[in-house]
C-alpha cells in the first residue's frame, strides 16, 4: 500500500543537504528517492558547459497520458552569509517555535517537499489517476542558470515531451501565504560598457581624451531614459547602474578606459533587441561627438513573459482563496525565475511559500504554512484532474 510522505519530514531532509550553489550535496537524490517510492520514473540529467561546474537535474514523471501537470523547482541555495549571526545550524533542520529555520527552506526546498507530499496523498486516493504528473527539479537556479532548467527544457523539446501546465514553487508571497500568484516576469538584461579614450598626463588634457568624463555623460543619459510607464500587466521598466570601474593606479594619469555595468528590468513593451538598438544609438552618438569609442557586451537572462489567466489559473486562485481566506493578486513583480525558460513549452504560474526571510540569516518557514501549502497543492491536483 502506498505510504504518504510528510511535508515537514521531507523538508527537514532536504534542508540538511548543504546544496549551496552550484553544489548538490545529495539534494536531487533525496527528491528522486521519494518520487521513486510513489512510482515515478526518474531521469537524472547532467549538463556542463565549458568553464562551468557539472549540474545535476531531475525530470520525473508518473503516467503516460495528457494532461501533464508539472511542478518545477530548484534545490540549490544561496550561501549562509555570517554563520555567527544564525541562531541555529543553517543546515540542521531545526524546528524552533513552530518554525523550520534553515537555509533554503522557503527558497525553495519547502515547496518541493509540500508538492511531493501533496502528490503522495493524491495518488493514495486516486489509484486510477488520469493524465500525468511530472517534476522538473534543478540544482542551477541561484547563479548563472545555464546548466539547469534551460538545458532540461531543450532536452524535453527534443524528445517532444508535452507539459500542459506548470507550477513553479518560488516563494511568491511577501508576508502571508496566499497573497500573490506570479503570472509573468519582467525581462532582465545586463550591459557591460567600455569607453575607450586616450591615456595621458593630467597636466596636458589637450593631448589626451578622458574616457571617465564620457562614461559619466553616457551613464547620466541612459539613466534619465524614460523607457515606459508600465501597463495593466507590468510595472514600468527600469535601468540601474550597478558598477563603475576605472582601473587607474596613478592620480596624475588620465586613464585609457572606463567601464560600467548596468541592468534593465523590462516589461512586454520591449524586447532585449529593441533595447540594445536604443542604447547603442546613444553610445554611438556620444562617443562619435567626443572622438572616443566604445565596446558593449550584453547578457540577456530572460525576456519578459506573461501567462494570460485561463481556467486553470482561476482554479488555482480559487483554491488558494478557499484555503487561506486571502484573494491572491495576479502579479508580474519581482526578479527573474526559471519560469522564463519553462514558458517556452508550457503556460506556467508561480506559487510557493513566503519570501520575507529568503537569502537572510535565519531563513524560515512556519510549520503551519508548510501544512497549508501542501493542502493547497493537493486541492490543485484534485481540481486539475477532475
Amino acid at each position: 500500500m502506498l505510504k504518504t510522505i510528510s511535508e515537514v519530514s521531507l523538508a527537514k531532509d532536504l534542508v540538511k543537504c548543504q546544496s549551496v550553489t552550484p553544489k548538490d550535496d545529495g539534494a536531487i537524490n533525496v527528491v528522486a528517492k521519494n518520487l521513486k517510492k510513489l512510482g515515478f520514473k526518474c531521469q537524472i540529467m547532467e549538463f556542463q558547459e565549458k568553464g562551468t561546474v557539472k549540474i545535476k537535474n531531475l525530470y520525473a514523471k508518473i503516467g503516460n497520458s495528457s494532461p501533464n501537470l508539472c511542478f518545477a523547482g530548484h534545490t540549490d541555495v544561496v550561501p549562509v552569509g555570517d554563520l555567527k549571526s544564525w541562531t541555529v545550524n543553517p543546515f540542521g533542520g531545526v524546528i524552533k517555535n513552530q518554525k523550520l529555520i534553515s537555509r533554503g527552506v522557503s527558497d525553495m526546498k519547502g515547496s518541493i517537499a509540500c508538492f511531493i507530499a501533496a502528490v503522495s496523498e493524491f495518488l493514495k486516493e486516486n489509484k486510477k489517476q488520469k493524465g500525468s504528473i511530472s517534476f522538473l527539479i534543478t540544482g542551477d537556479e541561484e547563479t548563472i542558470a545555464i546548466n539547469g532548467t534551460k538545458k532540461v527544457i531543450e532536452k524535453l523539446k527534443q524528445k517532444k515531451e508535452k507539459i500542459d501546465f506548470c507550477i513553479v514553487g518560488e516563494p511568491t508571497n511577501e508576508n502571508k501565504l496566499g497573497e500573490m500568484i506570479k503570472i509573468g516576469r519582467r525581462g532582465s538584461m545586463t550591459g557591460y560598457l567600455t569607453i575607450i579614450g586616450t591615456q595621458g598626463h593630467v597636466a596636458y588634457p589637450h593631448a589626451s581624451n578622458n574616457p571617465s568624463t564620457i562614461i559619466v555623460e553616457v551613464l547620466n543619459k541612459i539613466k534619465k531614459l524614460k523607457l515606459d510607464n508600465g501597463n495593466k500587466d507590468f510595472e514600468p521598466s527600469n535601468l540601474e547602474i550597478t558598477k563603475i570601474t576605472i582601473d587607474n593606479t596613478a592620480d596624475n594619469v588620465i586613464p585609457a578606459e572606463a567601464k560600467a555595468s548596468f541592468n534593465i528590468r523590462f516589461n512586454n513593451l520591449h524586447t532585449s533587441n529593441s533595447l540594445k538598438k536604443k542604447l547603442n544609438k546613444i553610445f554611438s552618438s556620444i562617443t562619435k561627438k567626443s572622438k572616443t569609442s566604445y565596446k558593449i557586451k550584453y547578457h540577456v537572462s530572460g525576456e519578459s513573459f506573461l501567462t494570460r489567466p485561463n481556467k486553470t489559473v482561476y482554479m488555482i486562485k480559487d483554491v488558494i482563496k478557499k484555503n487561506t481566506k486571502i484573494n491572491p493578486i495576479l502579479s508580474t513583480s519581482g526578479g527573474t525565475s526559471d519560469a522564463r525558460f519553462i514558458k517556452k513549452i508550457a503556460p506556467c504560474i508561480e506559487f510557493g511559500l513566503i519570501a520575507k526571510t529568503i537569502h537572510q540569516v535565519d531563513e524560515m518557514a512556519k510549520i503551519s504554512d508548510l501544512k497549508k501549502l501542501k493542502k493547497i497543492y493537493l486541492d490543485i491536483l484534485v481540481n486539475y484532474f477532475k
